[in-house]
């Protein structure tokens, strides 16, 4: 699904790959809030039980200093709020990196985002152009943006330990995925649970590089060229995507991109230090 948007967004022709029956919403997200998250001593990793890929282990300890996660994802009208006070013009937000991309590449607003008639923004998806649905989760962003954004609203990005203690949580609501609805395309946060969205509708940037965990070794053969190759350069996204199948996601997978890429469903949950 997210080769074929990405072949359909370069065809002038703007295909559709399944029509909508809704209208997005243009209801105003509901305010962020902090969850506090666990302090000290964690187990993260893959604990051994049904089927994971090499990377998600070996299970080990992480340490937690005080901090907090937001209780949802970042949406399109705060992404809106960030473009408005010169988001995309401030070098003192991005990293180094961050900036040369965002020059050499003119880049002005999330991928697939298109400016209307009228001057208003709409977003290109499986489904068609569509108005911008402001209380959606942004979507497809790189880390570059993700990281920059976070500076932005005086946050950080969260870390993998961290996301993935909030994860264990029992009260740590489904989000949408691809088995879940017809609906391929991110939607607004629903319910009033601690904290929401931390599987499926988008793809979660985490400050953590994509590299191995504490007594890692490459399996033998064929199986030692997979996962352990890509330890380099990427960072680790958590929680899945609106168009990954249920079974294809946990609190332990690694999912891994380089910091500009943005054709994944991806996209931005805040953390902060207490």
């Amino acid at each position: 699904m997210t080769d074929l948007l990405h072949l359909f967004a370069q065809n002038p022709l703007e295909p559709t790959f399944r029509p909508s029956m809704d209208r997005p919403t243009d209801a105003a997200p509901a305010p962020l809030r902090w969850v506090e998250g666990v302090q000290g001593a964690v187990r993260m990793g893959h604990d051994g039980s049904g089927f994971s890929f090499d990377c998600e282990g070996p299970r080990h300890t992480a340490w937690l200093s005080p901090h907090a996660l937001a209780d949802r994802l970042v949406t399109n009208a705060e992404w809106l709020h960030f473009m408005e006070d010169g988001g995309y013009r401030r070098p003192e937000l991005w990293l180094s990196d961050g900036w040369a991309w965002v020059r050499d590449n003119a880049i002005q607003a999330p991928l697939y985002w298109r400016v209307g008639d009228s001057c208003d923004w709409n977003q290109f998806g499986l489904n068609g152009l569509r108005q911008l649905e402001m209380s959606a989760p942004v979507c497809h962003v790189s880390y570059y943006e993700a990281e920059a954004f976070a500076r932005w609203a005086g946050a950080r990005l969260p870390t993998e330990a961290e996301w993935e203690s909030a994860a264990d949580e029992p009260d740590s609501t489904q989000g949408l995925l691809l088995d879940a609805t017809r609906v391929m395309r991110p939607r607004p946060a629903e319910g009033r649970g601690r904290i929401r969205q931390l599987f499926g509708d988008v793809w979660q940037w985490t400050g953590s590089a994509f590299l191995p965990y504490p007594g890692f070794r490459a399996s033998p053969g064929a199986i030692g060229e997979y996962n352990g190759k890509f330890m380099s350069g990427q960072f680790v996204l958590k929680g899945g995507s609106c168009v990954t199948p249920r079974g294809h996601t946990r609190a332990s997978y690694r999912n891994f991109f380089y910091p500009h890429q943005r054709w994944q469903f991806t996209g931005v949950r805040l953390a902060k230090d207490l």
